[in-house]
């Protein structure tokens, strides 16, 4: 076994020894591969529909309402009381997702206004706007875990670049790096927030590239003190005896052994980023509008006090996600411990 898989594999035992980490992980990997099949759990559209003896597949296709026996060309709506009775009709059937609603379906048969309590329709009930619940913070979960994953990624990667150079050249570069940082680190991220959104119309680009450029300092502080405790071990100054290049030095010897610190920030870093977007979405500067959001759930809770299960359900996603990730990273940090047997 070469040292670096023994490594790696002692770090994943270490990981695995930690029961409340490991089962967190397998957890958040469950709740985040059924948001990626959103679509086949809740949707409004039927997987498959056998009507007249014909297939149809509403899921990926387009039909009008005369497909089914209605009167207009215009898209068939699935939850019309007429189109049910049609495809319930004998010889024909439909296969509907566990939940009939998307996250911007409108339940305009409700029986009681909105919002509305749960029910056998609404499983979690509905938000102001007769939008299902369930399906929103389905929806809304997968839309933080991949903005939080994008942030993250984006983040580490200029973090690990910026901090790696400063801390493998040092000196004057590493000096300019840190003042430089520190001019950056003075730049009012809200307020350049509250100006891109008067001046472009709020995007989730928008919010990532500008949360990044503002989210790699300090994880580079960490990265560049490993480089600077790396550069000047044993290995690496035969390495550049030998006559290896700074990016071979860096790429095989210096940057495997300075990545300890990135990993075990990474889940904390992701929880602070789907807790950004979720604030920034509660105080209206996010991007509510376009996508399902936990803040926004969250912002129609506080304006609609008496519908409890608004706000308890945003809620409960919200810490349960981020209980899941501080887990997870509590368990990488103590499996990149290095006095650990």
């Amino acid at each position: 076994m070469s040292p670096v898989i023994g490594y790696w594999g002692r770090a994943w035992l270490r990981f695995k020894a930690q029961r409340r980490a490991y089962w967190s992980l397998m957890l958040f990997a469950l709740l985040f591969v059924m948001s990626l099949a959103a679509e086949l759990l809740s949707n409004e559209r039927p997987l498959l529909v056998h009507y007249q003896g014909a297939y149809y597949t509403p899921l990926l296709r387009d039909y009008p309402e005369t497909t089914f026996g209605g009167d207009f060309p215009t898209p068939t709506d699935y939850l019309d009381p007429f189109i049910r009775a049609q495809l319930a009709q004998p010889g024909n059937w439909a296969l509907f997702p566990p939940n009939r609603y998307g996250a911007n379906t409108i339940n305009y048969f409700a029986p009681s206004p909105n919002p509305a309590p749960p029910s056998a329709e609404n499983w979690l009930g509905t938000d102001d706007r007769g939008r299902d619940l369930l399906a929103r913070l389905l929806y809304g979960f997968r839309v933080s875990v991949l903005f939080g994953l994008a942030l993250t990624a984006a983040g580490s990667v200029l973090g690990v670049l910026i901090g790696g150079v400063q801390g493998y050249f040092g000196g004057r570069i590493d000096l300019a790096g840190q003042r430089l940082t520190e001019i950056w680190m003075s730049l009012p991220e809200l307020y350049l927030l509250l100006i891109f959104a008067s001046i472009f119309e709020p995007s989730l680009t928008i919010l990532l590239i500008i949360m990044t450029v503002f989210g790699w300092m300090g994880l580079a502080d960490y990265v560049r003190a490993e480089f600077l405790r790396t550069r000047n071990l044993e290995y690496v100054t035969a390495a550049r005896a030998l006559g290896l290049s700074d990016w071979r030095i860096i790429r095989r010897h210096v940057l495997p052994n300075s990545l300890t610190p990135v990993l075990t920030f990474m889940p904390f870093r992701m929880s602070a980023a789907v807790l950004a977007l979720t604030s920034l979405d509660f105080l209206g500067l996010g991007v509510a509008g376009q996508y399902p959001s936990l803040g926004e759930l969250l912002a129609q809770g506080k304006a609609n006090l008496d519908a409890w299960w608004i706000s308890l359900s945003a809620f409960g996603v919200l810490v349960g996600m981020l209980l899941l990730l501080i887990f997870i990273g509590e368990g990488l940090r103590q499996a990149f411990d290095t006095r650990a047997g």
